[in-house]
C-alpha cells in the first residue's frame, strides 16, 4: 500500500507502450500529452535529440501538473549517426527497414523525471544496440502489413512481431527498447521520494 503522502506521477506520453510498462510498477499514475514539436535540431545527434525531447516532454507537461512528479521519454532509431523517427506510413517505414537490414542500429532511449515543486530534475540516456538480420523486401512487406509499426521509432515493435527481424539485443534493461527504461525509472522515481515496493 503507498504512503497517502507521495506525489502524483503523471507520464507525459499518449504511447500505449509506455503506459503499459510504467503499469509494471503497480503505481497510480496518469496520462497527459505533452505536445512538443520532435523536430530535430540542425546538426543534433540522436543521442541528443531523444535526451532533449524526454526533458522537454517532461517540462512541458510539468508546468500543468507542477505539484507532480512527471515521467517525459523519447526514442530515436540511430542508424550511424543518423536519426530515424516514426515512419509514419508504409512507404517511409519500407525504406527504414531497408536501410536497417543487416546493421546494428543504436536506439537511444531517454528519460527524463521532474518535479517543478520540489526542485527535483533527473535525466538518463539507455541505449539499446539491436543487430537486425538481413532482410528480403517480401519479408519486410509482410511484416509491416501484419504490424503495421508505424507509430515506433524504426519501424519495428520488438514486443510482437517484430521480434523475428532481429538477430540480437544487447542491453542493461529488458524495457528499454520497448520505450521506457523501467530500472532506472524506478531509480529516478525513488531519488524523486516515490516509494516503491511499500518501503521508502
Amino acid at each position: 500500500m503507498q504512503h497517502l503522502h507521495q506525489r502524483n506521477i503523471v507520464l507525459g506520453s499518449t504511447s500505449v507502450y509506455r503506459r503499459e510498462l510504467l503499469a509494471r510498477l503497480q503505481l497510480p499514475f496518469t496520462v497527459e500529452p505533452s505536445h512538443v514539436d520532435e523536430s530535430p535540431l540542425a546538426g543534433e545527434s540522436p543521442a541528443a535529440l531523444a535526451r532533449r525531447l524526454a526533458l522537454s516532454k517532461a517540462n512541458a507537461v510539468a508546468k500543468l501538473h507542477p505539484k507532480s512528479v512527471v515521467i517525459g521519454c523519447d526514442q530515436v532509431a540511430d542508424l550511424h549517426g543518423t536519426a530515424l523517427g516514426k515512419p509514419g506510413d508504409f512507404d517511409r517505414a519500407v525504406k527504414q527497414l531497408q536501410a536497417m537490414q543487416g546493421q546494428t542500429v543504436l536506439f537511444q532511449t531517454a528519460v527524463a523525471v521532474v518535479c517543478l515543486e520540489s526542485g527535483f530534475c533527473e535525466q538518463a540516456l539507455v541505449p539499446v544496440a539491436v543487430k537486425f538480420r538481413s532482410l528480403s523486401d517480401v519479408e519486410i512487406s509482410h511484416y509491416l502489413h501484419l504490424e503495421e509499426p508505424y507509430d515506433c521509432a524504426g519501424s519495428a515493435k520488438s514486443e510482437g512481431l517484430g521480434i523475428a527481424l532481429l538477430e540480437s539485443i544487447e542491453s542493461d534493461d529488458p524495457t528499454t527498447l520497448i520505450g521506457l527504461p523501467l530500472i532506472r525509472t524506478s531509480a529516478m522515481l525513488r531519488s524523486a521520494g516515490i516509494t516503491l515496493l511499500g518501503a521508502p
